[in-house]
């Protein structure tokens, strides 16, 4: 990742920076602030802002005064509650803004979580820079032959080199053409707005990305799942870190009923209690469809 003095400068500018506040904080997301995570090779994400904490979904939930006085683990036991219920509406009292640097592919990705405010630097306005995002040897794989939108085996040395250097060499050759069609002097002084549309989708592009805690755990219990793709799983697991720091209790409670949790149909579930019962259920007479069978029986596997 490669930041520039005026940026390290702002970022140091905003950490040494302290207001007084009545408002509820969390001191181990105030030590993260401002501060960049690294992803990938290029990018990272940067807490800007929050507002709330686990007491604000729990005064949120009775509606009460202040603080309260209940226990921490009555608070706890209430996010519990609320989370394996799926009571949304707490957990949007909370909301948190980010920074975030990623390559445009996994923008386009991630621009599909609609319930969210979103700035993206504008290419119709300034230049991009000259970085792009290349997969490490190890996440260069062949297409799946069972998953459509996933990756098989991974290529073996010489592939993955070559494959390399025809995104590197495609990357640095649109981008050359980019500053040509630019400059007003020994190119053509094209418009911005129209230079960009020859760029690869691997050039890193930022944005600032504010949302509510109940839509951030949404986005990480799909993103952070096995099956989603690489690169933006790996802006996931950063912003889990932040999930724990910010709102610990509510952080265990999403490990527990979200990312950890399965959910079985009707259907599965009548199968499940006739297994418990102790007959022999197979595919053929269990009602469910093959897929849905195999989607079961490896979550069974799983967990035994």
């Amino acid at each position: 990742m490669s930041l520039t003095d005026a940026q390290r400068a702002e970022i140091a500018a905003h950490a040494s920076e302290t207001t007084p506040t009545r408002r509820p904080t969390v001191p181990s997301l105030e030590a993260m602030l401002y501060a960049p995570q690294n992803v990938l090779d290029h990018g990272f994400i940067r807490v800007i802002d929050y507002m709330g904490d686990d007491s604000a979904i729990v005064q949120a939930a009775r509606v009460s005064y202040g603080r309260g006085t209940r226990k921490v683990s009555e608070d706890a036991g209430l996010i519990r509650y609320l989370m394996r219920h799926r009571h949304s509406s707490p957990f949007e009292m909370c909301e948190i803004k980010f920074h975030v640097k990623l390559p445009i592919f996994i923008a386009r990705q991630w621009i599909r979580h609609r319930m969210a405010s979103v700035n993206e630097y504008s290419a119709r306005y300034s230049i991009l820079d000259s970085e792009f995002y290349l997969p490490a040897p190890e996440h260069m794989a062949a297409q799946s032959e069972v998953n459509r939108q996933g990756r098989g085996s991974v290529l073996n040395g010489d592939d993955a080199a070559e494959v390399l250097n025809l995104l590197r060499q495609d990357a640095m050759q649109t981008y050359s053409h980019y500053e040509t069609m630019l400059d007003a002097e020994n190119g053509y002084g094209l418009a911005r707005e129209l230079a960009r549309i020859n760029l690869t989708l691997n050039t890193y592009t930022q944005w600032y990305w504010k949302v509510d805690l109940h839509n951030l755990m949404h986005f990480l219990a799909l993103r952070l799942d096995p099956h989603a793709q690489y690169e933006i799983r790996a802006y996931a697991e950063e912003m889990l870190k932040v999930l724990h720091a910010w709102v610990p209790q509510t952080a265990k409670a999403f490990e527990e009923y979200r990312r950890g949790a399965v959910t079985f149909s009707a259907s599965m579930i009548k199968v499940l209690r006739r297994m418990l019962a102790g007959e022999v259920v197979e595919v053929a007479d269990s009602g469910l469809s093959r897929r849905e069978w195999d989607e079961m029986m490896a979550v069974l596997r799983e967990q035994s």
